[in-house]
């Protein structure tokens, strides 16, 4: 199925090192991660659409510098439809820093800031907001994976709560690879439980591209 996107159109998308994966280096400037994934899947099954595609991913990011830089990276690009995926680097800093800023409730109202002003000042723009995930099978307490694991639905449960309340699209990422999961090793998908290779990378496009279909 043909995605919505029209010829003339802009794509954006924004998040942490997932979504960066080396656009701003050698690989720019989309990087080789899911957004290069996407735009090649577009080429291959569509053609004739010229969509424009950019790359405002940063490694280490967090809600709280989407924040900062969403006036330069995200309004003055004025895109049609924009893609925001981010969380894990929140969670590992409330859990394991102490970010209080960063925990659950203030993540979640900091992105319905984000969420409020695109609204406010890019009403037709389209959105899709990805889940953070995390592959890991090790749910011991006393692990740092188990951990994670034991953190990350707060963050899944405040994002899905933000998807309903602005109507966005939505991927839940996580669950994703919890079902691939059970048929693969982690490492099918992700060398460790953050960052994904090119399978990894795959699984995420093929989600965009069926939510903007």
């Amino acid at each position: 199925m043909a995605t919505q996107l029209r010829s003339g159109q802009k794509l954006l998308f924004i998040g942490d090192s997932i979504t960066d994966c080396g656009r701003r280096d050698a690989q720019r400037p989309l990087g080789l991660g899911y957004v290069k994934w996407v735009a090649d899947l577009l080429t291959l099954r569509e053609p004739a659409k010229r969509v424009g595609i950019v790359n405002k991913g940063i490694g280490g990011d967090n809600v709280l510098g989407l924040r900062s830089r969403w006036s330069d990276d995200v309004v003055r690009e004025r895109p049609d439809w924009l893609s925001v995926k981010i969380g894990i680097n929140d969670l590992h800093a409330a859990t394991f820093g102490g970010r209080k800023d960063l925990a659950p409730p203030a993540f979640e109202a900091a992105y319905r800031g984000i969420l409020e002003r695109t609204r406010r000042e890019l009403p037709k723009c389209r959105v899709l907001l990805i889940d953070c995930f995390y592959l890991s099978l090790d749910r011991r307490p006393e692990s740092q994976r188990g951990q994670v694991l034991k953190a990350i639905p707060a963050y899944l449960a405040a994002t899905a709560r933000l998807s309903r309340e602005f109507r966005t699209l939505h991927i839940a990422t996580h669950a994703l690879f919890r079902r691939l999961l059970q048929h693969c090793p982690p490492d099918v998908f992700c060398n460790e439980p953050v960052h994904p290779n090119l399978t990894g990378h795959l699984a995420i496009a093929e989600a965009v591209y069926a939510a903007l279909s």
